[in-house]
């Protein structure tokens, strides 16, 4: 199940019209709002809105209607939540979620951004060409099984000294 797309809209808006400017990544089959390289709110594939805000206020906001527990693993993730959908339908409902994340990713110290290296890139795809290549060469030598059974096996015995052989003929005995 993909995201919802009018949720995304909507979180976009939103996030410029507080003066944030928050970048839309791609994640856990959804969008994650970046903020500073910070994840700020997102958007699971199952279309609940996830929010991210300070880890010590986790027990006051986790009773707020609509939160939803963040679990990964074994235990509670502090700090994240989901919320119901079925509780943001209107922006009030929404704003509110959104100020709470954008006011604790504002306290945040900024990522550095990553520089993404020629020789870095180069090597997937160089690995991607040298396991193309393989599996191709595996293919053709290997066949299928209809394949191996109609291919003639050909093998030419040695040509005798002094007598010249010309491809795909054998020589007389």
């Amino acid at each position: 199940m993909a995201h919802d797309p009018v949720l995304e809209q909507r979180l976009a808006e939103m996030l410029l019209a507080m003066g944030a400017k928050a970048v839309p990544k791609r994640m856990f089959g959804g969008v994650a709002f970046m903020l500073n390289g910070n994840m700020c709110v997102g958007i699971t594939n199952k279309s609940h809105l996830m929010v991210r805000f300070d880890p010590m206020r986790h027990a006051e906001i986790a009773e707020w209607h609509g939160a939803l527990p963040m679990t990964y693993g074994k235990g509670e993730m502090k700090g994240f939540l989901f919320v119901d959908p079925d509780t943001i339908p209107d922006r009030k409902g929404l704003e509110r979620w959104v100020k709470l994340a954008l006011a604790h990713a504002r306290t945040l110290p900024p990522k550095p951004v990553k520089k993404a290296s020629t020789a870095s890139k180069a090597k997937p795809a160089k690995k991607a060409a040298k396991k193309a290549g393989r599996q191709e060469a595996g293919a053709a030598s290997a066949g299928t099984k209809a394949n191996r059974a109609a291919k003639p096996v050909k093998s030419s015995p040695k040509p005798r000294a002094g007598k010249a052989s010309s491809p795909g003929k054998r020589p007389k005995r």
